[in-house]
Parts: structure tokens; C-alpha cells; sequence
């Protein structure tokens, strides 16, 4: 069954038309087992810790409860009316084991929802993937979004509510509450509120603006640590309300990015990185493609990205926003902290684009800036082209910040709180004083995945479900509605926003679903409310473009003065995001995409900075600012601007065995309330010691020969075979025989015009493959085992380089090196060209590690994988039943997905017909939000894979060795301004 026609099974199901348990017979089963000693002996052997609590009879009740028990192991019937999960007694009806189910479902990312398509085996959600009829993920994912999975089963996860720190029963908690509303109701909620994250879901506002009416003296603050106030402050001063810019940048032939890194971070990320993708792929001479100039902080992957690439300290953004404002209207040139000519160069291609011209301001950035390219936009001809206004997504009402929050509570006119889904002491502002502060409340209900620091100090800790057990709803970036279902029922007693909204507000018999149906009911008919859980997103629910003109005088806005001292830049970890991933191994392992740190942040310094001040990598500093001081680090940073120092939040954890083991520093405590993002008068002094900072970056080095191959767009018209300007030709004969192929030879080519080193096929590949993580230590000794890596390459000055990024999987050789020096034969040519390893045959010499000139195969040198079903703990459930989990000794390496091809040609088989083109999709292939990947059957002349491999630009790594890889690349193509480009490499 294909993935569409599943999700509608299991619409069908989850709208409640299919209920498993009402079956008389099923029934009896159970009450039959229950009379029996059966069950009692079981539990006896399994869970002998329950055994003597067990009553002399077990009643249907007693005997759910006790399967529920056995919930990671049990499988789901997806129908959402069931109040408990049981283990199978018949098999239920849309269930075939070993057939993986396909729902569609959405997942929250700092208040917006990113469409998800996930897999489940027997009730066990195991691979993210993204949903193609999504506007947020058009069927691509990031590395967050696969970690998704692993934090639903991490064990560590809230299993309990606690009251002071002690286990009771959620019915407790609802009893409190009741006594709690006739309080509140008798004082009209006047010394209540609530602090809430970001979100953008209809069900939350109607539920939010429900209690303002039954409490009208409650007051509602928001908190969320990544929050960015920039372009809410432009609009309201442009505008007077609030409107949210939406990009169209496959309609933009010239962009500048003024610090704002749309590729990796935001809500429309993926949905960005694909149009911005789509204008940069050349085939031939009379393609085109755009132009990215980026006046960037701190180095990120759109500034990487970019054909002109200008580094300036945070505060001096605003400078070049003034003056490129004042060069396109016509204006006094002003003076700006980069060169004239740059400046000039880039105001006049701006011009020519006119109405395909695109100008995107950070939105961490001051609201002048932001103001400033909205007007821009609109001199240039741009809006309603290439930028547009919608009605902000986020309609919810709040009484005040953070600051604000704390502030009422000092005041005594706050004493019972509920912070839902926010850590405050973990993630507040260092001024803000949050574990002095919260203390002083009478009564505090936290709602969260983790007993986090702010749980510590709750009375009352309410666990949170995961996003993959909940009903909700939630809005894109543009503004489009999608329903989030769960793919299993809460593991750890979790409960939704909405459950402990509802029971606030007295309605105690309310589920999430019931609740997210009525904020539907008059939109989505039962037809409808089926339509939507299949296709994942509300249909026709994206909100329309308004008009929108700026005026002359920005709305008043004028740019801040001088800064003194250093600056600091506080940037979002890009996987820990605001450090609430921090207990996911995949992530704290998996490589920062341009410094290649994994375990741990450092304070990134640039290479003049780290001269004048004597620093060397893992040089300790003390980093202070206003009476505060933090000690991290230090890491030399080519591209990061001179004066100024970045540091990732995130990290610095003390919850979580996990999040511990990392070795980054918290900068929060130096964030202060009014500079949470850049900050001035800092002072950074070294240390006589060092702290050691783990990068991947010089493990499997390859530098000094043509890894990567380059050339400008013009480069490429006047030679497209530049890829083999002065590299050996590849020798025609081998020593090898060839081998035969009667059915697919398969194959894969890179795009290096298209990535964007995201990372995001590494997480997949993991998540994929069942690739264990190895810990810091390892991690430092170069033992790491993704299957496949994303090099990270500087060309040019250090101070002012280009950056280039090569994913490197198996090459799967068609002449391996590796294959001929195994002595057991456990490596070997498959039928269709895979280089196959045959795990239960290696004896771990490593022999073919030693052979391959790639260095794509990774060796187990101690058992990272837990295979004790009593040790293991609920996160084995994570792992794919279709791949084999390895133990110690032996070697792993990429299969090109072998899995996935099997599953095809059963299919094929069964049907009687040959796999499609395109019908084999590799995990980092799918996952790729600018599809820089193609997999496919390299003998089918008319192929996606074929075709990448005959443009002019494509070719092998280290080709000259005769390996002849199956694995390909495309050369990398820019677009430089001609008038810049003087003086820079442009081709190699």
C-alpha cells in the first residue's frame, strides 16, 4: 500500500470509524485470561515488581491498566475514540506485521507546525519524514524533526505527576484544580496567570480566550527563549498591526540577507531552502541562476551559501542597513562599515532585478532593520513578487514578557502560576533573576516533557505528551492549518495543553481530540476532518496576502547609536535549538554543519581577535559582561567578524544523563532582558589552561587534492568541463573484471551548487540505519559511525573564505578497493552494484577500512548498542525492524538504503513489472530540503540519476585512483557580481 493510501486508513481510523474493542469475542478473551493463571504467571516472570500487588481478581479495568503497562512493547489499532492500548490478542484489521504504516501528522518548531509523514511498525513510530503537501516541508525534514522519534521513547522523558516533588495521581491533580477554579472564579482569576510558549494553534487561542472570559483579571505572559521581537515591532510601526513577511525566493533573481540565515533557521527554513535551491541548479550554458549577497554576524550556512559574503559585527548591521536604504532611494550616500564599492555594487544589481529583487532582514535583528528592508522591498517594486505580508499566523493576546511576568510576581500580585511548556530557569535572561523570583509564588503548576530546573521548583508537575502522542493543531509559516495526530497513545501518562487548559477551565471529561473537533466543527465536516488527517494540512487554509504600504519615515524608526566594547552574538544551537533537545544523543553527536563540534558549543573568536589577544583552540577565556562572567572555550572561527564573539545557547544542561555528558557552557546567565541576542561591552581574558573542544572536522581528512570543484557561472559557460581542468584523467583499464548487471545497477549523484550542509541527511541516515552514537570520548578519538559525513571546506583568506560543504557517503566502487583484501569475504559486489557488507561473516581486521580512500567505513569498537531487553530501556523501540542492529567488531558503511531497494523490488516483483524511476528513495535523499540528492538506476538512459550523471560538470571523487565510484558529484557553481568578483578564486 503506498503512503497516501495508508494515511487514509488511518484517517479513517483516527476519525473513530474503526474500533477494534468493540468486538464481543475479544472481550471474553481478555475476561477469560483474567480467571486464568496464565496471566499471573507472566507478570510474575516479567514484572515481578507487580506481581504481589496484583488483586485476586482482575477485572476488565485492573487488566487494561496492567497491559497499558506493557505500552512500549504493545501495539496501537490507531483508533482515537480507544481510552487504552492492549498487546494484539487477534491481529487487528489494517494491521500486517512487518508492513510499515504511513501517517501524516505535524510537528511543532518554535510555535509553527512542519508537516511530517511518519513511519510506524506495529504501533511503534520509528522515521520521521516530511510531508510533501505541506507548505513548511514539501517533503523534506531537518535534523530535529528525525531526533523526534528518539525523544518519544527517551526514558528520561516525565512518567509521573509529581506534588512537592512526590509521585500522585493525575485525579489528584484534577481535584486540586477544581478547588483551584471556584478560588479563581470567586477573584475573577485576579491573582492567577499562565506563561506560555510560542504557538500558533487555533485550539490553544480558543481555549486562551475562553478563560479570559470565565477569569477576566488573569493575565497571560509569553515566553520563549529563541523568540525574536524584530519584525513584529517593524510591522507594528509600519503598519500598526501585525503582519508577517513571507518570501518567495523562486521568484527572486537578486537577494541580500541582512544577518538573517533563512536557510537554517525559522519556521519557513525548509520551505526557503528548496526555492532558494531550485534558482541555483545549472545544466547548460543558457541556465540562470540568482545572486545571494549576505551581510552576516556570525558565519551560517546561507552565508556559505552566498555568492558575496560580508562579515560585520551585529551592531554595525544596522549601519549597512541605513546606508544601502538611502543608496536605493536615491539618497546622500551614507558612510557604511564595508567597502564603497561593495555597497554600491550591490544597491545598483538590486535595481537592475527591480520587482525580482529581495532584501531579507535578520529577525533577531533591531526593528529598524527590519524596517528598512520592508521599505526596500517596496521602492524596488518587490512586494506582492517576491516578498509578502500575511496576517501574523500567531494571534494570541498576551498581558506582558517574561520580564514582566517576573516583575508582578516580585510585586505580590501574581501568586499561582501555570507555566506551560516554558523553562524559565533554565532559558530566562541571567537579569531576570528566574530561581530567586519563582519561589516567591504560592502555588506553581508546570506542564512539561522533562522535570526540567522550573519543575524543580513547581508544586504541582503535570508531564507532558510528546508531539507524536497528541491531538493539537497548528499553523505554518504561512499561515496553513494542520491537525497534529498522535501515532501512539501517551507513554508516560502525558497529557496535552489543551487537557490541562480545559481542566482550568472546570471542563475535567475533555480529551485533546474532542476539544481540537470543536475549534473545527464549523469549518471541517466529518468528510472533511478525514481529508485533513490524510493529507496533513487544512486545505485552502493559507492565509491570503494583504496590502501592506511602508512609509517613508519607517514608522520612526531610526537606528541605534555606537556600540562599546566587544559584541556578543547569541545565536540557536542549530540542533539543541534553546537546549530542549539537549538529552537527544543523535543530536549532541551530530556535527555543528560549519564548525563541526559535536558534544559541546565554544566561543567562537575570529582570527585576528584570537591574535591580538594570544588565544589558541580550546584556549579557556573568561567571557563578562555588566558583572556577569561565563568561562567557555574559545574556537577560531574563519568568517566570524573582528570585535565581535558567538556563542550557541543550549547547552550547559544539568537535567538529563544525556545533556550532561555534553561539555558546552550556558550563556544564558550573560543574555540580559533588553539584549537577548546581541549585546555590547564585553570583555574577553584568557586562561593558562585548556578545555578540549570536540570537532569531527579533521577525522577521514582528504584535503590537498580536487575534492571539491568550483567554478563561477561564467566560468562554467566558457568551460563546462571545467571539473577537469588540471586533474589526471581517469585511467581506462583495471586490473578488476567488470561486473555483469542483468537487472539495476544503482547510483547517486550530489548536487554541490544545492547543498547547504544542513545536516539533515546525516540525522536521516542515523535514524534510518540504526547507527548508535558513541559519546564524547569516542567521538575525540575519531570511533564516530554515521555512515555518512558532510566535509567542510574554506578557500581563500581565513578571515574572509569561502566555504564549500561535500557530503561523503560510500562510493560504492564499481573497481573497491576494499573488496579484494577482505580475507572472509564479508565484503562483497552485489548483483546490482551495491558494496554490500556482510556484518555475520566480518571478523573486524579492518582491512577494508585501511584500503578505502574515502574513509566511509566506521569499525565498532565497543558495544554501543544495548541489546538486553531489561537494560535496554523503551528507547530500543526507536530502531528500524528493517535493519539489522550491530553489535561489537564488527564494520559498518552505507548501503545506499539496501532496505528500502529490497522493499521496492518485492513490490515490483509481486506486481510483475520493473522498479520506476524514482520509486527508490534513499533516507538522505528524502530528507533533503533542497534536493541535492538523486538515487537511482544509473542503466536507465532517461533516469533523474542518468541525467545528473551526464551534465558536464559531474564527476568522481579522487577519480584518478580508478575506483570508479557509483557515487558522483556535480561541481559547485556560483554566481559572483562581476565587479566584486575581481581578485577572488573563482574556479578550482
Amino acid at each position: 500500500m503506498s503512503a497516501i493510501a495508508d494515511r487514509e486508513v488511518h484517517a479513517r481510523a483516527l476519525s473513530g470509524s474503526s474500533d477494534q474493542t468493540e468486538n464481543p469475542e475479544f472481550w471474553r478473551s481478555l475476561e477469560d485470561l483474567a480467571d486464568g493463571r496464565d496471566i499471573r504467571s507472566f507478570v510474575a516472570t516479567e514484572f515481578p515488581a507487580l506481581a504481589e500487588r496484583l488483586p485476586a481478581r482482575l477485572d476488565r479495568r485492573t487488566l487494561l491498566k496492567l497491559f497499558g503497562a506493557t505500552l512500549s512493547m504493545a501495539g496501537l489499532t490507531a483508533c482515537s475514540e480507544a481510552k487504552e492500548i492492549v498487546p494484539y490478542v487477534r491481529q487487528p484489521e489494517n494491521v500486517i506485521p512487518g508492513k510499515p504504516r504511513y501517517y501524516a501528522t505535524t510537528l511543532t518548531s518554535e510555535g509553527y507546525g512542519i508537516g511530517a509523514i511518519v513511519e510506524s511498525h506495529e504501533g511503534r513510530p520509528t522515521k520521521v519524514e516530511g510531508n510533501p503537501d505541506h507548505p513548511a516541508s514539501l517533503g523534506a525534514t531537518d535534523a530535529v524533526m528525525q531526533a523526534a522519534a528518539l525523544e518519544l521513547f527517551d526514558p528520561e522523558r516525565s512518567r509521573t505527576p509529581l506534588r512537592d516533588g512526590d509521585p500522585a495521581s493525575y485525579d489528584d491533580f484534577l481535584k486540586e484544580m477544581s478547588d483551584l477554579g471556584r478560588d479563581l472564579a470567586a477573584s475573577a482569576g485576579a491573582s492567577a496567570a499562565l506563561l506560555i510558549e510560542a504557538s500558533t494553534s487555533p485550539t490553544l487561542k480558543a481555549e486562551l480566550d475562553g478563560l479570559r472570559r470565565l477569569y477576566p483579571k488573569l493575565r497571560i505572559y509569553g515566553h520563549d527563549p529563541l523568540a525574536t521581537t524584530g519584525p513584529a515591532a517593524a510591522s507594528q510601526a509600519l503598519f500598526g498591526r501585525g503582519l508577517s513577511p513571507v518570501y518567495r525566493l523562486e521568484r527572486a533573481d537578486v537577494i541580500v540577507s541582512l544577518d538573517a540565515d533563512f536557510l537554517g533557521q525559522g519556521p519557513g527554513r525548509l520551505a526557503y531552502g528548496k526555492a532558494f535551491a531550485d534558482r541555483r541548479r545549472v545544466r547548460g550554458a543558457d541556465d540562470g541562476m540568482s545572486r545571494l549577497y549576505a551581510i552576516e554576524s556570525t558565519p551560517t550556512i546561507t552565508g556559505a551559501a552566498a555568492d558575496h559574503r560580508k562579515a560585520v559585527k551585529p551592531s554595525a548591521v544596522e549601519a549597512v542597513a541605513a546606508a544601502l536604504h538611502t543608496a536605493i532611494s536615491g539618497g546622500t550616500r551614507e558612510r557604511a562599515p564595508i567597502e564603497a564599492n561593495w555597497l554600491a555594487t550591490m544597491a545598483d544589481d538590486l535595481k537592475k532585478a527591480g520587482p525580482r529583487a529581495l532584501i531579507v532582514p535578520g529577525p533577531q535583528q533591531a526593528p529598524f532593520v527590519n524596517a528598512a528592508a520592508f521599505s526596500m522591498n517596496r521602492k524596488l517594486g518587490s512586494l506582492g513578487v517576491t516578498v509578502e505580508f500575511i496576517e501574523d499566523p500567531d494571534q494570541i493576546r498576551l498581558d506582558g514578557t517574561l520580564a514582566e511576568f517576573f516583575a508582578d510576581i516580585s510585586r505580590g500580585t501574581i501568586d499561582i502560576a501555570f507555566v506551560l511548556g516554558s523553562n524559565p530557569v533554565g532559558t530566562a535572561p541571567g537579569d531576570l533573576k528566574a530561581r530567586e523570583i519563582l519561589p516567591k509564588l504560592k502555588r506553581l503548576v508546570h506542564w512539561g516533557l522533562y522535570r526540567d530546573e522550573t519543575a524543580k521548583f513547581a508544586h504541582w508537575h503535570v508531564p507532558a505528551a510528546h508531539d507524536l502522542e497528541s491531538w493539537s493543531d497548528i499553523r505554518a509559516f504561512d499561515g496553513a492549518a494542520s491537525i497534529i495526530q498522535p501515532l501512539i497513545l501517551p507513554l508516560f501518562q502525558g497529557r496535552t495543553v489543551h487537557e490541562i487548559l480545559a481542566a482550568l477551565a472546570g471542563e475535567f471529561d475533555k480529551d485533546a481530540l474532542a476539544l481540537v473537533r470543536r475549534t473545527w466543527t464549523g469549518s471541517l465536516d466529518d468528510a472533511a476532518w478525514r481529508k485533513t488527517l490524510r493529507d496533513g494540512v487544512v486545505a485552502e487554509s493559507a492565509a491570503a496576502p494583504v496590502a501592506a504600504d511602508v512609509p517613508d519615515d519607517l514608522g520612526g524608526l531610526k537606528p541605534s547609536g555606537p556600540r562599546k566594547g566587544i559584541e556578543i552574538r547569541f545565536i540557536a544551537d542549530p540542533f539543541l535549538r534553546d537546549g530542549r533537545h539537549a538529552n537527544a544523543p543523535w543530536l549532541q553527536e551530530l556535527p555543528r554543519p560549519l564548525t563541526k563540534i559535536v558534544w559541546g558549543n565554544a566561543l567562537l573568536v575570529s582570527p585576528a581577535m584570537a591574535e591580538r589577544l594570544g588565544i589558541e583552540n580550546n584556549q579557556v577565556v573568561d567571557l563578562a559582561r555588566h558583572g556577569t562572567e561565563i568561562e567557555a572555550s574559545a574556537w577560531i572561527m574563519p568568517g566570524q567578524p573582528d570585535g565581535s564573539v558567538s556563542i550557541s545557547l543550549g547547552h550547559g544542561r544539568k537535567i538529563g544523563s544525556v545533556a550532561t555528558l555534553g561539555e558546552g557552557y550556558d550563556a544564558y546567565p550573560l543574555r540580559t532582558s533588553d539584549a537577548p541576542w546581541m549585546a555590547d561591552g564585553a570583555t574577553v581574558a584568557k586562561r593558562d589552561r585548556k578545555k578540549r573542544v570536540i570537532t569531527t572536522q579533521h577525522h577521514q581528512r582528504m584535503e590537498g587534492r580536487a575534492i571539491v570543484r568550483h567554478a563561477t557561472l561564467e566560468g562554467f559557460r566558457a568551460d563546462p568541463h571545467f571539473v577537469r581542468k588540471g586533474v589526471p584523467p581517469t585511467p581506462t583499464e583495471s586490473l578488476y573484471p567488470d561486473w555483469p548487471y542483468d537487472d539495476e545497477a544503482w547510483g547517486m549523484a550530489i548536487d554541490q551548487s544545492a547543498c547547504i550542509g544542513c545536516m539533515a541527511c546525516v540525522a536521516a541516515c542515523q535514524a534510518e540505519n540504526n547507527i548508535p552514537t558513541v559519546g564524547p570520548d569516542e567521538s575525540e578519538c575519531g570511533h564516530e559511525m554515521h555512515w555518512l559525513r558532510v566535509d567542510r571546506y574554506y578557500s581563500g583568506s581565513a578571515d574572509d573564505p569561502d566555504l564549500f560543504f561535500q557530503p561523503v557517503p560510500c562510493m560504492h566502487c564499481e573497481k573497491a578497493p576494499c573488496e579484494i583484501v577482505c580475507p572472509v569475504n564479508a565484503t562483497v559486489h552485489t548483483h546490482d552494484g551495491l558494496n554490500a557488507q556482510v556484518y555475520n561473516r566480518c571478523i573486524g581486521t579492518r582491512y577494508c577500512s585501511q584500503n578505502c580512500p574515502y574513509k566511509v567505513r566506521h569499525f565498532n569498537f565497543f558495544a554501543y548498542n544495548e541489546f538486553d531487553k531489561e537494560t535496554a530501556g523503551p528507547e530500543q523501540a526507536v530502531r528500524n525492524p528493517d535493519v539489522s542492529v550491530r553489535s561489537r567488531g564488527v564494520m559498518e558503511k552505507c548501503t545506499y538504503c539496501v532496505q528500502r531497494i529490497s522493499e521496492k523490488r518485492i513490490h515490483a516483483q509481486i506486481e510483475n513489472r520493473a522498479i520506476e524511476d524514482g520509486e527508490v528513495v534513499t533516507a538522505c535523499q528524502q530528507v533533503c530540503p533542497t534536493k541535492a540528492i538523486v538515487f537511482g538506476d544509473i542503466k536507465r538512459k532517461d533516469g533523474k540519476v542518468a541525467r545528473e550523471k551526464s551534465a558536464p560538470q559531474n564527476y568522481a571523487l579522487l577519480e584518478e585512483l580508478n575506483t570508479r565510484p557509483r557515487t558522483t558529484y556535480l561541481g559547485k557553481i556560483t554566481n559572483p557580481n562581476a565587479a566584486l568578483a575581481k581578485g577572488k578564486r573563482g574556479d578550482g
